[in-house]
């Protein structure tokens, strides 16, 4: 696999560095596969039920929490892929709170998110495996702000640290 090191805080704007500030490992395959086997883990020490509700009014349920993960690392994904091509096009946000309702991720079974969040990591490993080096370090615009292709790769990990920080202690 292509290595490569955390992205500078340059590569990334500020909001970002709540997701990056969480990440200490420096060998991205190893974190991103380790994750897979955290959550697969903690969702099975919990209760039946558990998974449909949330901690809090007007709050995600734990499906929707790893269904809004899912969502957001496609979408990274999706952005990395296209800097690292080269593409000048000024990629849009995205409000999470649509994705999440629209998801009816509450109607999917616990076990086809997981298969789901498992196969899009190794999706996401095989793309890095097969993107040129020099390709990380190349600089787009996502969401109005000038971004690099690993810092996109980096927040994938990171975003899931915040939220399943969120799962072990909030719900």
């Amino acid at each position: 696999m292509n290595t490569f090191a955390l992205p500078t805080q340059a590569e990334y704007p500020p909001y970002y560095e709540n997701y990056i500030s969480k990440l200490t490992e420096s060998n991205y395959s190893e974190l991103v596969l380790q994750q897979i086997e955290r959550l697969k883990k903690f969702l099975s020490s919990q209760p039946e039920g558990w998974e449909n509700k949330p901690y809090a009014r007007g709050k995600w349920s734990p499906k929707e929490v790893i269904g809004h993960c899912l969502d957001t690392e496609r979408i990274m994904t999706f952005r990395a892929l296209c800097i690292a091509r080269g593409d000048k096009n000024s990629f849009p946000g995205f409000d999470q709170d649509p994705y999440v309702e629209e998801g009816k991720f509450k109607e999917v079974p616990q076990e086809l998110l997981l298969a789901d969040f498992e196969n899009q990591r190794r999706a996401l490993l095989s793309l890095i495996r097969t993107l040129p080096v020099g390709s990380f370090e190349k600089m787009g615009i996502a969401n109005g702000n000038s971004m690099s292709t690993r810092a996109l790769f980096w927040i994938i990990p990171g975003h899931f640290e915040h939220h399943f920080h969120i799962l072990q202690h909030l719900y």
